[in-house]
């Protein structure tokens, strides 16, 4: 079993940024693929980012987030971040950390997720 909380989330204007982090327990996720989810009201959960299992290794964005999001893995730690510049209001979302036990190269199907933390973009 694998347990991730996400923080970081708050409230900022159209332009800023916003770090996000996922911190897991109970089992070391060097060994899988690890990504970010949003979903805002009324709408969809949508992928975000996911990033293979070594550090600097290689992430995958969903195209409104290629040249704003950093997805950041950190195994020593037993964490993985998001960077996030030049928000839009259209971000506005719950934010989800997620972790695919089966895969090490990309998220294919989430086994575990985290409780979400809010991201509001407004002026």
């Amino acid at each position: 079993q694998v347990q991730l909380v996400e923080s970081g989330g708050g409230s900022v204007q159209p332009g800023g940024s916003l770090r996000l982090s996922c911190v897991a327990s109970g089992r070391p996720i060097s060994g899988y693929a690890m990504g970010w989810f949003r979903q805002a009201p009324g709408k969809e959960r949508e992928f975000v980012a996911d990033v293979d299992i070594w550090d600097g290794g290689n992430a995958h964005y969903a195209d409104f987030a290629s040249g704003r999001f950093t997805i950041i893995r950190d195994n020593i730690r037993n964490a993985v971040h998001l960077q996030m510049n030049n928000l839009k209001p259209e971000d506005t979302a719950v934010y989800y950390c997620a972790a695919d036990t089966s895969s090490k190269r990309y998220i294919v199907t989430p086994e575990y997720w985290g409780q979400g933390t809010q991201v509001t973009v407004s002026s």
